[in-house]
């Protein structure tokens, strides 16, 4: 998948973030980094606060080399925040319920999608949730499936 190829916005789940440091698959690892890098450069990518949480939880107690709070710092402030244009209200949440009761997503993944949409992204990038599937305009997309 060229990610250059998308129209408009694209929403990064946090699966695209772990990867980009997971040596042990290593055409994932590169592709989850040109997304990043497209990401940043094209200002197309958006992320939430949510993803920025489950990021640095993994990041810092699960990589096979924990990242340590300075590396952590740096990466939050020159990746995740530049990427991160989604701060929930209280009607966000409301909008999230109505997406877990339409879709049946667990509740984060109906965050997920809930965020992808509020920030009027035309698709998700993520391999946990069902590629190809359209929820409320957002077409849900696994960026690894040729990997």
């Amino acid at each position: 998948m060229n990610v250059a190829e998308l129209a408009g916005l694209y929403f990064i789940d946090t699966n695209v973030l772990v990867y980009s440091f997971d040596d042990t698959a290593p055409e994932k690892q590169q592709q989850a980094r040109a997304i990043i890098t497209h990401a940043l450069f094209s200002r197309r990518g958006v992320i939430s606060t949510q993803v920025i949480q489950e990021f640095l939880n993994v990041a810092l107690r699960r990589f096979s080399q924990p990242m340590s709070v300075s590396d952590a710092r740096s990466y939050l402030h020159q990746i995740l925040l530049p990427l991160c244009q989604h701060f929930p209200n209280p009607a966000f949440y409301d909008y999230a319920l109505y997406l877990q009761f339409e879709t049946g997503f667990s509740w984060f993944d109906a965050l997920i999608v809930a965020a992808a949409s509020a920030t009027h992204c035309t698709t998700l990038l993520s391999e946990d949730l069902q590629g190809g599937r359209v929820v409320h305009g957002v077409t849900i997309v696994n960026p690894f499936a040729a990997c």
